[in-house]
């Protein structure tokens, strides 16, 4: 926990300088080891180091299943450390295969089970990511010629799971860690969400990294998967129930995938692959980073930083959210994202001002401001703002019920009960995306929602035009009372920003789209119906019968304009981006048959003794930031 205080402010651009680029010239060599570890295997890395500096320089550490290539001497990568800016200012910056991947040796284990340590990892026989990270910043500090005896890593998405993995036991040299997008507990990460798949994420991913690897090599095995169409939505629907994916496509050969299989509801083989308890004497220095609209590891992101803050005391640690889709922060300007425009280059912005002032303060003492605890992109009214803990002090929780004829409003819930109904065919489900795709498109989290609203089986409840702005911070929680006619039935919650009539196009808006009545995607999330009194007890649904289901939405930080409306929809399928539930009760939905996909009729449970409605935190502009 940061002992450090802030005052709750926007960030002007000048409050994080940037360190002078001092070595604008550098040139790199690169320098190809094998790194032991304890149990004898040997790591592939490549390690560069800048030519004619003549001062210590800290090392840089990124550990990857993605390949380290280009391999080969005189072979170096577009961009050496986390962005071009460290190019120029000096460091050594080491990237390594993990066990089993590429170059080196070993067998890889997805999301390798953390080996509880002695408080001194150097002392575990055990193997795992914190061992091996250990094992290579021991070595590199004592073989990377001229470095200052300082290490920091890096790392987006799985590389950040090897980030965050390694700080655990910390290497005494190991003195600044950014996680970025990173694997906290993979039942609720990137494939899983609250025991849903995320469908086609899983498949393609996996199609393409699962296969085994029979010897080190600079390629992976297999090649990408041939869907035969870019209609996604087309391609998984004609696949039919999961259990078809093995039989016509991977026959056996995706070892994930079959753990997936096999592991249908959270047992031992997913607590294994929880991390986050295991964030225990870590790194002194981490700065957590998420993207608002990561759509596979915001929960990642969000939760590593709370489980490093409750378990570690004196650790300086930091949290940064941005308007950005998984790994956005390190590519492009930032400035929109689809549709949604974000009034500033917000990647170049933290590049500049967040990542590099944060490691040459920790790695070179380079004097400047500390971070502050939370520095969080508001969108809305797009501004960044700088709070001293995360969710923000001053965050009032409030309620928003579901009424009658669509309504949502901040007002008591009717004391009268009713109820809206529809019905849910996962034969027929409601797509998640507008667009064309194989795929996860990274725009979707943003999409305008008029498509969804305008179906038959998706429910919306909207305020009245606002009357003065109206800002949403920290986590959201919307508490359902529903009933199924089914045994089964997944449910999805969307919370959507809808525009004024008269809003304007901005110039680079795609031909056909407007902005005009657009009701933009804020945060959304779906439950596995089946999971809601517990992830590990799967329990069916008595047919009509009044059931609360909790539908956690992850955190915001939005503030919703006077004029605007704030928008709540609700909906049982979400195709292709979840995989089908069958709405009939099944022990493995991944076994599930065709017979087993039925017609439903979903109620959602207004007013009376149990409401729905939407739990929220309101952060007042008074005093907030």
């Amino acid at each position: 926990m940061s002992s450090r205080s802030h005052v709750s402010s926007t960030l002007p651009l000048a409050v994080l300088l940037c360190a002078s680029l001092a070595h604008a010239d550098l040139k790199y060599t690169k320098r190809e080891v094998k790194i032991p570890m304890r149990d004898g295997v040997q790591l592939f890395t490549a390690l560069y180091t800048p030519e004619g500096v003549t001062e210590k320089l800290p090392i840089l550490l990124c550990r990857t299943p993605y390949s380290v290539g280009p391999y080969g001497d005189g072979k170096l990568k577009d961009t050496i450390g986390p962005s071009e800016l460290f190019e120029t200012s000096g460091w050594i910056v080491a990237y390594q295969d993990v066990r089993g991947c590429y170059l080196s040796e070993g067998q890889f284990v997805d999301v390798r089970p953390h080996v509880p340590h002695t408080p001194d990892a150097k002392t575990c026989k055990a193997v795992d990511e914190a061992t091996d990270t250990w094992d290579t910043i021991d070595w590199l500090v004592s073989h990377a010629d001229g470095n200052n005896g300082k290490v920091g890593m890096w790392g987006i998405s799985y590389p950040g799971f090897y980030a965050a993995a390694g700080m655990v036991d910390a290497h005494p040299a190991l003195a600044a860690v950014s996680p970025q997008a990173p694997i906290g507990d993979w039942w609720y990460d990137d494939f899983h969400h609250h025991g849903a798949l995320f469908l086609p994420h899983a498949f393609n991913f996996l199609s393409g990294f699962g296969r085994a690897r029979p010897e080190p090599a600079t390629t992976r095995p297999g090649v990408r998967f041939q869907h035969g169409t870019q209609d996604g939505y087309a391609f998984f629907l004609r696949m039919g129930p999961l259990s078809n994916a093995n039989e016509r496509y991977f026959h056996g050969e995706i070892a994930f995938w079959n753990d997936l299989v096999a592991h249908p509801n959270y047992d031992g083989f997913w607590a294994e692959r929880n991390l986050l308890p295991d964030l225990k004497r870590v790194a002194p220095a981490v700065m957590t980073v998420g993207g608002w609209y990561d759509a596979e590891d915001l929960y990642g992101a969000l939760n590593v930083y709370r489980a490093i803050e409750k378990q570690n005391e004196r650790v300086d640690n930091v949290l940064v959210m941005g308007p950005w889709a998984h790994g956005g922060w390190a590519r492009g300007d930032g400035e929109g994202l689809g549709i949604a425009r974000f009034g500033a280059k917000t990647s170049v912005y933290y590049r500049e001002k967040v990542e590099l002032a944060f490691f040459e303060r920790e790695l070179k003492g380079k004097k400047g401001p500390p971070l502050p605890e939370a520095t969080v992109f508001e969108t809305g009214s797009n501004e960044w703002r700088a709070f001293d803990a995360w969710p923000p002090p001053g965050t009032i929780e409030k309620l928003l019920p579901f009424h009658p004829s669509g309504r949502l409003a901040f007002e008591t819930p009717p004391e009268r009960g009713s109820f809206d109904e529809f019905t849910s065919d996962p034969n027929e489900p409601v797509p998640y995306t507008q667009a064309v795709a194989i795929g996860m498109t990274r725009e979707y989290m943003t999409d305008d929602q008029r498509f969804a609203d305008r179906r038959p089986d998706v429910l919306a409840y909207t305020t009245e035009p606002l009357v003065d702005d109206v800002r949403f911070a920290g986590p959201l929680q919307a508490e359902l009372v529903v009933s199924t006619s089914g045994t089964d039935s997944d449910w999805i919650v969307k919370l959507i920003d809808v525009l004024p009539d008269d809003a304007k196009d901005p110039e680079d808006l795609p031909k056909g789209t407007h902005m005009s009545g657009a009701e933009l995607m804020v945060r959304s999330e779906v439950l596995r119906g089946r999971f809601r009194e517990g992830d590990a007890t799967p329990k069916p649904f008595t047919p009509g019968a009044k059931t609360r289901v909790t539908v956690p939405l992850q955190d915001v930080l939005h503030t919703f304009k006077k004029g605007h409306r704030i928008m709540v929809q609700v909906q049982c399928t979400w195709f292709p981006l979840v995989d089908r539930n069958p709405q009939t009760f099944v022990p493995n939905i991944f076994l599930a048959k065709e017979e087993d996909f039925v017609k439903t009729t979903q109620r959602v449970y207004l007013g009376g003794d149990q409401p729905s409605v939407l739990r929220v935190g309101v952060l007042p502009r008074a005093g907030g930031g």
